[in-house]
Parts: structure tokens; C-alpha cells; sequence
């Protein structure tokens, strides 16, 4: 078993006989955010039990979870049961789960996978990787003074967007196009393999953007997280333990609740995934 703090966090072990489709899990305060685990790390326990089930068909195409509860220290339970299977194609749904202090279980994930074979045809992306100095040309940025656990698992190289230096509610630029964008370089610290999990871990790597977009601190938090994958193994062991670029920008505010979108190539440029995550904000 490796000792790396992701695969550390990641470990789950069938309790099929408890319940089927099921795994235990314990959360890991190496990977801990202002009020819970990091929102990427959960995702990534997520997309584990499926690469773990007995039953699965082929690689991650999709995923998406919705966090309902904050996830709190210990032990929980997590179902990943494959309600449709074809040929070509497997459907999934999750749920994640931890027993209160009154015996009852509360559920802190829901979520859906699909797992596909992929079969050899036309492929090309629409979405070049932007023109970007080298990551080895970049600092690395210093973990935040109120020491988030899991920012310091990350070797990040900001580029463009990094967080306010001044919380003023000014916008980061007048330009729309501009005004909630980010661009980072990102990898596991230390240094590990790229696979589907961490790719989804570092897909939840960007603050809420209406903090850039308003440079107001204000209460945040990811509802719901879509990954698509556009890369197989073979693509993901291209990218090795080197960087990744990671792109996000907000699209659209509305009372209380915003979207915002990204991209993640490798050093290549090869466009691995997108994902999109619905997130809460407070005034």
C-alpha cells in the first residue's frame, strides 16, 4: 500500500457483507479544509469506489457529486452500486455516509459515475491549452497563514488570478473575459502518478471564483462537481508525475448560487478533462 497522503486518504475496504456495493472509509486531516475535508479529496474517495468495485466495466467518462452534509472526522460509509450495464457502457450510482452521534446516518454525498470501454475513433479537442510560461519558470505558492491542510498537498505555480492581496470589492478586471480567471500549474505533493482519482482531486484545485471576481471574502462552498474525462490510461501515464495546467473561469452569479468552468491539460497540451461545479455563496 503506498504511503502518499492521497492514496493514504483513499483507502477503503469492502464491507460487502455489511451491506451491498459497500465500502468503510476513514477521513484523513492531512486533507482538511476550513470545515471539512478538501471537496476534491471526497470526490476522489468517490470515483475510488468504483475503481475498486469487482463489477466495474472500463474507465471513467463521467462524474458528479453533490455534497449535502459536511463530512466531520471519522469513519464513513460508501456506496458504489452499478445500476446499468451494457455492452459498452456501465451507470452508477453513490452515496456517502456517516452515523451521528444519535445512531443515525446522515448522508454528506450523492453522486453518479459512468464507466465506459472506449473504442478507437476520430478524437480532437476544441479547447487548446492556452500559451503559459513553464511551470519550472514560476514560484511556488506558499500555503495560506490559516494553514488549510490540504493546499499544502499541492505544488501549485500561479499565472494568472492568483487570490486578492487587497479584499476591497473590486474586480480583478473590467473585462468579463477576464475578470474571474485563473491559471495555475498544479501537481501532487510529493510528486505522484497521475490516474482518474487525482485527476479529479486537482479538478476541485480553484478557489470560488466570486472571491476573484468580487475580491470579497465571503462564505463559499462547492454544491455540486461534474468531471469529464477525455483521456484514457494510456493519456494519464503520459502526464507522469509532471504538472498540470489548470484553467477556471465563473460564468454566470445569480442570488446566491454560481457556476464556473475548467480545463486541465498536461504538459503536452493534451486536454485531459473539463469539469464544472455548481457553488453557494453567502452575502
Amino acid at each position: 500500500m503506498s504511503s502518499h497522503p492521497f492514496d493514504a486518504a483513499l483507502v477503503l475496504t469492502p464491507d460487502f457483507d455489511a451491506a451491498p456495493d459497500q465500502f468503510l472509509g476513514q477521513t484523513s486531516p492531512t486533507w482538511w479544509n476550513m470545515v471539512g475535508p478538501f471537496g476534491g479529496i471526497t470526490a476522489a474517495i468517490a470515483l475510488n469506489a468504483v475503481m475498486s468495485h469487482p463489477a466495474r466495466l472500463g474507465d471513467p467518462v463521467a462524474l458528479t457529486v453533490n455534497y449535502s452534509n459536511g463530512l466531520l472526522p471519522g469513519v464513513f460509509k460508501l456506496l458504489a452500486t452499478p445500476v446499468r450495464t451494457n455492452r459498452s457502457t456501465q451507470h452508477w450510482v453513490l452515496s456517502l455516509s456517516q452515523t451521528d452521534a444519535n445512531g443515525v446516518d446522515i448522508v454528506a454525498l450523492t453522486g453518479t459515475a459512468i464507466t465506459a470501454l472506449r473504442r478507437e475513433t476520430w478524437s480532437a479537442s476544441d479547447l487548446p491549452a492556452p500559451e503559459v510560461p513553464r511551470p519550472e519558470t514560476l514560484g511556488r505558492l506558499n500555503p495560506p497563514k490559516d494553514g488549510l491542510a490540504w493546499f499544502s498537498r499541492y505544488d501549485m505555480r500561479s499565472i494568472t488570478g492568483p487570490l486578492p492581496s487587497n479584499w476591497d470589492g473590486g474586480a480583478a478586471s473590467a473585462d468579463p473575459q477576464q475578470a474571474s480567471l485563473t491559471q495555475l500549474w498544479i501537481r501532487d505533493e510529493p510528486a505522484r502518478a497521475l490516474d482518474f482519482t487525482s485527476l479529479v482531486a486537482m479538478a476541485d484545485g480553484f478557489f470560488p471564483r466570486v472571491w476573484l471576481r468580487r475580491a470579497l471574502l465571503v462564505p463559499a462552498g462547492t454544491v455540486s462537481l461534474t468531471v469529464y474525462f477525455h483521456a484514457g490510461p494510456e493519456q494519464l501515464a503520459q502526464a507522469g508525475t509532471g504538472f498540470l495546467l489548470a484553467q477556471a473561469r465563473g460564468q454566470g452569479y445569480c442570488n446566491g448560487f454560481f457556476d464556473q468552468a475548467g480545463q486541465l491539460w498536461n504538459e503536452r497540451g493534451t486536454l485531459l478533462a473539463t469539469t464544472h461545479q455548481l457553488v453557494y455563496y453567502k452575502e
